[in-house]
């Protein structure tokens, strides 16, 4: 009997600790789902002017190439957590300068690394070469430039540079390596077009905080990445914006890592979107509410009376994950973003015109590809391999890209070099103002497919790839991403399957 009690004791013993370990994770998810949930709505005491980049419009050399330099550098800001918060930025020490250029100029940019530390920048939603896209196989090495160049050969739009080394672009964006680049058309925009005054970037950023220090750690249960509580407008915490017009622009960025808003306004005020990632839509749509995920871009117009104030703010997303992973997906969150100040008198505006531009047919498919996102981690059962090449594409050609979420979390999806036309979503009305105008990158929810009209231009290299990826950025550092090179009809067959430079992830230091 003294035995079999002895047994019953050793065996009670794990029994006891499986409960307590069961009992400790119970109570970690409890706490977890019920502090998850992020409300700023109303709290935020909009105090701080916003903050405009200046824009920089670069030289022009004997040429006629508007050259731009760029110094990406540490540094310390204040990001409402006193002056001693440590931060990246270019030519300054938070985010960069607004670049500027016209359609049919040859621009060159020298970029020079002063970090310590390997990076990259690329220019998204910019239609280029790919060896000039700055993505990671064009490692900026410290003490080094980088110096691409290229013609501009696409409409108006608001586009966006940032770092792009494979394994660490979180870590670089999320310290502040970021910035706008706008393209303009020659002559003058239907739109309010005065920098600063009636046409106002807005480069959105959820940030965390461990004492005065950016933390950019994973929420336990967040497999989509760093989710932060405060909001940082163009690096300006609490922001608000004094309007002086009938009717103001806001250029929207999305500069996340992660997190996907839903922007309305407090007071239910409507506004007009007039232009999605690629440029101007053909018509402006009325809305109330209109949803970004990280990387995609909004231009909106508003209309505010005189003497009002409105806020804009981020109410849940539709993310059409299920109630768990919304919740651990940001699904749940509403956040104050921007105060609008109208003043009492408001200067005259033109009208916003009916149509605004008139969008080119992109022409049948002459081939079909399917692209599975799989995990949070691979495409099409893959994770990136720096050296494999995975789609060849035919230079001047239209393709039908079928994506698909086949995973059970929430991702997005950007191409390099393109802006695409968007056929339809699963579970989405076709002329929805998300799917409208010309895009380089789409949310796409689990289970969801999303058909492509991709059409690719005349830039060709059997050697150099683009990407394509999730660009929730733990996703795309983490093997969430695939490459494609763009060839004439005769060199599709002499494609090899090693691409561009010997280059490998990086750790971010």
């Amino acid at each position: 009997m003294d035995v079999v009690k002895l047994l019953v004791r050793l065996l009670a013993i794990p029994f006891v600790l499986f409960l307590a370990f069961v009992a400790v994770i119970g109570g970690l998810a409890v706490h977890a789902w019920t502090t998850r949930a992020i409300d700023t709505t109303g709290r935020v005491d909009f105090d701080t002017a916003l903050r405009i980049p200046p824009v920089e419009s670069g030289t022009v050399d004997a040429d006629g190439t508007r050259v731009f330099d760029l110094t990406m550098q540490r540094g310390t800001t204040d990001l409402g957590h006193g002056p001693d918060t440590r931060t990246w930025g270019v030519n300054g020490s938070y985010l960069g300068p607004t670049l500027r250029a016209v359609r049919g100029e040859n621009v060159r940019v020298n970029v020079t690394n002063e970090l310590d530390e390997t990076s990259t920048m690329h220019w998204h939603g910019m239609h280029l070469p790919a060896a000039m896209d700055g993505g990671p196989h064009q490692p900026i090495e410290p003490g080094t430039t980088w110096s691409p160049y290229w013609t501009v050969d696409q409409p108006a739009a608001t586009l966006w540079y940032h770092p792009h080394l494979h394994g660490s672009t979180a870590a670089h964006v999320y310290r502040g390596v970021a910035g706008m680049f706008l393209i303009d058309e020659p002559g003058t925009s239907p739109l309010p077009h005065d920098y600063g005054v009636d046409d106002i970037p807005l480069i959105v950023q959820d940030r965390k905080f461990e004492g005065d220090q950016l933390d950019d750690s994973n929420a336990i249960f967040a497999d989509v990445g760093t989710l932060g509580d405060e909001i940082l407008v163009n690096g300006t915490p609490r922001p608000f914006l004094d309007v002086g017009t009938e009717t103001v622009r806001l250029r929207v960025l999305n500069a996340s890592n992660a997190r996907v808003y839903n922007f309305s306004f407090d007071t239910g005020m409507p506004f007009l979107v007039v232009g999605s990632d690629g440029g101007l839509l053909e018509e402006p749509q009325a809305v109330r509410s209109l949803q970004l995920s990280p990387g995609e871009r909004a231009e909106i117009v508003v209309r505010p009376e005189a003497g009002s104030s409105h806020v804009l703010r981020s109410t849940p997303p539709e993310l059409k994950a299920g109630f768990f992973q919304d919740r651990f997906s940001g699904g749940d969150d509403r956040l104050d973003v921007l105060e609008l100040r109208a003043a009492p008198v408001l200067g005259s505006s033109a009208a916003i015109p009916e149509k605004l531009t008139t969008l080119p047919e992109l022409g049948e498919p002459s081939n079909t590809r399917r692209i599975d996102l799989t995990s949070s981690t691979t495409i099409n059962d893959r994770e990136m391999d720096m050296s494999r090449i995975d789609e060849v594409i035919v230079a001047g050609t239209t393709e039908l890209w079928e994506v698909t979420n086949a995973s059970g979390t929430i991702h997005n999806f950007h191409i390099h070099d393109v802006q695409f036309e968007i056929l339809g979503m699963t579970g989405m009305s076709p002329d929805h103002p998300s799917l409208a105008g010309r895009k380089d990158t789409v949310f796409i929810p689990p289970a969801a497919t999303v058909r492509l009209l991709v059409p690719f231009g005349s830039h060709t290299d059997p050697a150099m790839p683009y990407m394509y990826h999730c660009h929730l950025l733990k996703h795309e550092d983490a093997g969430m991403m695939g490459q494609f090179v763009v060839v004439g009809a005769d060199e599709v067959h002499e494609v090899t399957q090693v691409a561009g430079t010997a280059h490998h992830a990086h750790d971010g230091g």
